[in-house]
């Protein structure tokens, strides 16, 4: 349900930023989503098709641009990204592990008119 507020937040961002660019209409929304980040991208088109509903985002595409989860290794700072769920360090092997990327849902840009 979390999406619902998220959601709302996109549509405001949106519409704020077409305003200011004096848009007509906002054709296409390009959003970074984080594959850990939790939320579920029918979701957020269900609630988006709701919440921009008679505004000049009516119609707009959601694009959906995954982000890979991106882990760091406690003991020797290797970088690396989440595969199969193994949350080892492929270096050291150690699973004392933080996570840097990957929980993320932002817009990244949008297509006006």
């Amino acid at each position: 349900m979390h999406e619902l507020g998220v959601t709302q937040s996109i549509v405001n961002i949106v519409l704020d930023k077409a305003k200011e660019a004096q848009a007509s209409k906002i054709v296409q929304i390009n959003l970074v989503a984080g594959e850990l980040a939790g939320f579920v991208p029918e979701c957020i088109q269900f609630y988006f098709d709701i919440l921009s509903k008679d505004t000049i985002a009516q119609e707009a595409s959601l694009i959906f641009i995954p982000a890979p989860a991106q882990l760091r290794c406690r003991n020797c700072s290797t970088s690396f990204h989440l595969q199969n769920t193994l949350w080892s360090c492929p270096k050291c092997d150690s699973q004392s592990v933080e996570i840097i990327g990957g929980r993320e849902l932002y817009v990244e840009s949008m297509e006006v008119e």
